[in-house]
């Protein structure tokens, strides 16, 4: 469209000029000629702006959607198994949080809460105590007729202060298992093999044994690696098989013969 404007002004110029050159007329005459073709010039502007949009008016064009291209099935499937993926996690974390972390919250919450009470002397607050107007009341009924109702009140509430006051246990202090494992053979010595774990935080731990130890010693280094024997459990990587651990069983026994890498993971039991 500018170039079209830019073609019209050109020749609408040059015919003014030569007009110009070829007639007599005065300096008046030319710029009346000069005013003629500016207006000319607006009349043919404003032509080629209203022409297309008035096609546009009485022709209107419609315009078709661009088509949505189908879904990809690949990656369809892929957030699919994706998502379930996701849930079952979410599964395992909270069944996990329901069933071991909140226990053992509360079991920490119950003895802090009696450590506090033993402290402070008020151990009655651990006894379940006595219904207003129950059985308990029935020790109180003996009133002698020689006391005021002050000093039966007094008698009273002492005689309730003694049979509140329980006796203090004495913690026995409970013996943990210290777990101590041999020393770590050398290389070069017969019938050492290199074991490793591969631990459910994705962290790996190497460390020899002899072929002939017991196999028990696998658990007492799972344990001090901080899973507890009762939850979890080793596995061989392939193929899948549980690694049979016990006093009497060596490592020879279990099925290790050479340098091998286990699984430590979360026995059946506790993954329902």
């Amino acid at each position: 469209m500018s170039n079209s404007c830019t073609i019209l002004l050109v020749l609408l110029v040059g015919f003014c000029f030569i007009s110009w050159k070829h007639s007599l007329i005065g300096v008046s005459d030319a710029l009346k000629l000069a005013g003629r073709g500016l207006i000319f010039l607006g009349l043919c502007t404003w032509m080629i702006y209203i022409i297309p949009r008035m096609k546009f008016f009485f022709f209107p064009v419609s315009q078709e959607l661009p088509e949505i291209p189908p879904p990809d099935p690949y990656k369809q499937n892929q957030e699919n198994a994706r998502r379930i993926q996701q849930d079952q996690h979410n599964d395992k974390a909270s069944g996990y949080a329901e069933r071991v972390l909140k226990p053992r919250q509360e079991a920490s919450l119950q003895q802090k809460i009696e450590r506090c009470y033993r402290m402070t002397g008020e151990t009655w607050k651990l006894s379940p105590g006595f219904a207003v107007g129950g059985e308990g009341e029935e020790i109180f009924e003996d009133v002698n007729a020689d006391e005021s109702p002050n000093q039966g009140a007094k008698r009273r509430r002492n005689l309730k202060q003694t049979l509140n006051q329980l006796p203090t246990k004495q913690e026995v202090p409970k013996q943990k298992k210290v777990i101590v494992l041999p020393d770590e053979p050398t290389e070069d010595t017969e019938g050492a093999v290199q074991i490793a774990l591969r631990c459910p935080g994705r962290r790996t731990i190497h460390r020899r044994f002899l072929k002939s130890w017991s196999s028990q010693f696998l658990c007492d280094w799972m344990l001090k690696a901080g899973f507890h024997p009762a939850i979890y459990s080793l596995y061989s990587s392939f193929p899948r098989t549980e690694v049979l651990t016990a006093a009497d069983v060596s490592l020879e026994e279990a099925g290790i013969h050479t340098n091998t890498l286990l699984n430590v993971e979360e026995r059946e039991a506790h993954k329902a």
